[in-house]
């Protein structure tokens, strides 16, 4: 009999009349396509540099405003998925790329959303002359920053954590090697990556305010838009336009909750190791809708007819190369490429060394070393404090699943919660009861990252098998001997995702975090992020590219030296059991 897509022609018509759901589906598509081609269209507006964008403190403009930070998120959000699913697939599979990649990663973590946006912005305007689309691809840019890094740590540890036991099944059933990463690979990283997933777009409401003030050729152009909602209600300082601001965040957050991330959770528990209980398997609603439209039977079925058809040809393909013979790897082709990359780091280093030295002494370089130290003391403390509050915490919600949906958009909403609302608290804080700032302005430095902890040691806790719980159960495990022998391996590889993009962040914020403002009053802390903020302020550029590069010399010996080593022994760990 004739098929299509997988099913007999005859079973056509039934799959194609509408029933109930689909009249729930038809609508919310519809609807989604209508505001996404309205966005699109606000997005590509005339636009010439100079010309005002004045940002309207009524309330009832926050929707519009809304709708438009949510597009730009969206669209940034797309753009780190396809960038982590790539960048940490070839970072996983080659030892050489391995070498160059995730250092570079290193780096692009550490580097300030500010300097991100300073360098781009030029060229996006260039690339759409005459219209807005240019800053908009800017401020997406600038939000994509805040989200890929976390997710492609998570891809990357995921890669490098497969069982051997899955590894070993994959070569029995002789997938290629893009059946193997869509079949085992990303399954696998499916349900860390969509708790990571939600951090970056809690993450991207932390960075709004920053990405949506573009300043080029002396002109900050204020884009519509939630954060440069909040930017002027903090300029006028309205108290009214700001509390508007954060329900109408809150209620965006709860909408993609029920839209999005509720539904790519409970879907993607099917992707754990071991299946969760019936009475844990909370169905959302949307997701219900979802599986009974037979709109969207039809979108996947069309779906996994084109990634049959890819399957087949990319299959082809490596039959073919497998009939060449596999090329085994060469030694001294290692060391040639060991030997050329550090060159070309040391020529760069010292590029970099000859810059600085034109207007910045000896001693002021030794000084800035001693800055980065200082903010090195502040992050590793930070982390530590952190941890000891968030992972009882994360390991407490991830035992149970009931409680972990109704906690999801609470922890969504603080770790979205801009933390430069908290500056006038501070500031104010710490006037009143005469504190140091040198202590009591750090906190400032983990407010926004801290939940790169709790949410990636909930995932880790999550992923626990059932059987295990039930046998340290029934053999009487508790307390030190539990979290020793049990949870703390069982999360290990979790904790240590969520622990390095924490410890990026907080060398990123620190640029805001050393020194806060507020009207005339100013507080400062002796840091390296107080040090770049200054700079950038003078428009120095040797001294910019110093503290910059002292910071990103700071995190790549952090990373190399401590957490790729937790990684490593995350990976062991994991191929021994």
């Amino acid at each position: 009999m004739e098929q299509r897509w997988g099913l007999p022609l005859i079973a056509w018509p039934s799959r194609l009349r509408p029933n109930l759901w689909d009249l729930i589906a038809l609508p919310m598509v519809l609807g989604a396509l209508a505001l996404i081609a309205w966005g699109g269209m606000a997005m590509t507006a005339r636009y010439h540099i100079g010309q005002p964008l004045p940002i309207s403190l009524d309330p009832w403009r926050l929707p519009e405003y809304a709708l438009r930070t949510v597009l730009r998120m969206a669209c940034a959000l797309a753009a780190s998925l396809v960038f982590s699913l790539v960048y940490a697939a070839v970072a996983a599979k080659s030892r050489q790329a391995e070498k160059i990649l995730i250092p570079t990663l290193d780096i692009l973590q550490s580097v300030p959303i500010l300097g991100f946006l300073s360098i781009t912005v030029a060229g996006f305007i260039a690339l759409f002359p005459g219209r807005l689309l240019g800053v908009e691809c800017a401020a997406i840019f600038a939000i994509f920053t805040s989200q890929a890094w976390n997710m492609t740590f998570s891809v990357y540890q995921s890669l490098r954590t497969v069982p051997t036991e899955l590894i070993e099944a994959a070569r029995m059933y002789h997938l290629s090697p893009w059946k193997r990463f869509w079949r085992l690979e990303v399954p696998h990283a499916i349900p860390s990556l969509v708790w990571n997933m939600m951090m970056s777009v809690s993450g991207g409401w932390f960075f709004v305010v920053a990405s949506e003030a573009i300043t080029v050729a002396g002109q900050t152009i204020m884009l519509p838009g939630v954060g440069s909602y909040i930017a002027t209600a903090i300029n006028q300082r309205d108290l009214a336009a700001i509390g508007f601001a954060v329900l109408i965040m809150f209620i965006v957050i709860l909408l993609y909750d029920q839209l999005l991330f509720r539904p790519l959770l409970a879907w993607s528990r099917k992707f754990q190791g071991e299946a969760a209980a019936d009475e844990q398997n909370i169905r959302p609603w949307f997701l219900v809708a979802l599986q009974r439209a037979r709109l969207f039977d039809l979108v996947q079925a069309a779906v996994l007819e084109i990634n049959r058809a890819i399957d087949e040809t990319l299959s082809a393909l490596a039959r073919r190369r497998r009939s060449r013979g596999d090329q085994k790897p060469r030694p001294e082709f290692d060391l040639l490429f060991d030997i050329a990359l550090m060159g070309l780091a040391a020529v760069a280093a010292l590029w970099l060394i000859s810059f600085i030295r034109q207007t910045v002494d000896l001693g002021e370089i030794g000084w800035v070393f001693l800055l980065g130290l200082a903010t090195a003391a502040r992050v590793l403390i930070l982390i530590g404090l952190a941890s000891l509050i968030w992972v009882p915490i994360g390991v407490a919600i991830g035992l149970r699943p009931r409680l972990a949906d109704r906690v999801q958009p609470i922890v969504q909403f603080l770790a979205a919660f801009p933390a430069n609302l908290f500056f006038p608290v501070a500031v104010v804080l710490i006037l009143r009861f005469e504190l140091n700032p040198e202590i009591w302005l750090s906190p400032l430095m983990i407010l926004g990252t801290q939940w790169y902890i709790l949410f990636n040691v909930i995932v880790g806790t999550t992923a626990l098998p059932l059987e295990l719980q039930r046998a340290a159960q029934n053999l009487g495990v508790r307390r030190s001997l539990w979290w020793r022998r049990v949870i703390l391996p069982a999360i290990f590889p979790a904790y240590v995702t969520g622990a390095v993009t924490a410890a990026g962040g907080s060398w990123n914020a620190s640029i805001v975090s050393e020194v806060v403002q507020w009207g005339d009053t100013t507080l400062t802390a002796t840091g390296i992020g107080a040090y770049i903020a200054r700079t950038t302020a003078e428009g120095d550029s040797a001294r910019i590219a110093l503290g910059i590069g002292v910071l990103c010399l700071y995190v790549l010996l952090f990373n190399r030296l401590l957490w790729r080593r937790l990684y490593d022994l995350a990976a062991e760990r994991l191929r021994l059991d």
